[in-house]
């Protein structure tokens, strides 16, 4: 296995502490935010696809005692550090790592209470080619249907697929989602007051006949945009989370 460069980061006000790549794909605030967004109800089995370092699984995890996560990261190098990470959190009895591909249906993985994830924004030859080492975390060579029909698949009745996207990708989200997760609802992540959403929180359910529902908006940053909104502070510091509504 290739030697890795990495940073020791903390993270929600250093309640989680994580060993990452110094370069390539790293724990962001999407990826705060999403964890901010998953339900952790008590006895509840969730997976994350694609949990690169497991800083989303051990967000969630420290939040409710009472709920267990599986990660599944593809990369086998990333999957051993995540693992390092969830132990040294101390979390090696609530959550599994599984190196594999999170849409091969071939992957015995049951089903769960919840399902989300962070999937990479780009398709094949959209915008700028990314460095190799952020390549799969960046750029998909699967379409958002793919992923959304695998995930769909992995949820058991009344279970949520929770994920974070570019805000522009929502109609290709919608019809994704369309005759398999209903009740979809969407929170659209402004960068800063009276700008249009760059990103766009999404929840539907297996099983929920719902009407779409368009939730209050997530603004990130002050008016300056030098500092965080003390709402999203307050996410990223771990003190709040994000509800649908």
């Amino acid at each position: 296995m290739a030697e890795i460069e990495t940073t020791e980061d903390a993270l929600l006000n250093g309640r989680i502490r994580i060993r990452q790549p110094a370069r390539g794909y790293r724990a962001n605030v999407d990826t705060l935010l999403l964890a901010a967004a998953i339900e952790t109800k008590d006895g509840a089995r969730l997976m994350e696809a694609g949990s690169g370092v497991g800083a989303g699984l051990l967000s969630i995890a420290i939040r409710n005692e009472n709920v267990t996560l599986v990660g599944v990261e593809r990369d086998q190098n990333i999957a051993s550090i995540s693992r390092e990470n969830v132990a040294a959190n101390a979390m090696m009895h609530r959550i599994e790592i599984v190196t594999g591909d999170a849409l091969d249906r071939t992957l015995q993985l049951g089903v769960f209470d919840g399902v989300y994830v962070n999937p990479p924004f780009e398709d094949g030859g959209e915008g700028r080619a990314p460095a190799e080492s952020r390549r799969y975390a960046h750029v998909s060579d699967v379409s958002l249907d793919t992923w959304i029909a695998a995930l769909a698949d992995r949820l058991t009745g009344g279970a949520a697929l929770t994920m974070i996207h570019r805000a522009a990708k929502m109609p290709e989200i919608l019809a994704a989602l369309d005759g398999r997760l209903g009740g979809a609802e969407v929170i659209p992540i402004r960068p800063r007051e009276g700008e249009p959403a760059a990103r766009v929180l999404v929840r539907a359910r297996k099983g929920s006949r719902a009407p779409f529902r368009l939730c209050p908006e997530l603004v990130l940053h002050d008016a300056s945009g030098a500092q965080y909104a003390p709402e999203t502070e307050a996410i990223l510091r771990g003190e709040a989370l994000i509800s649908f509504d």
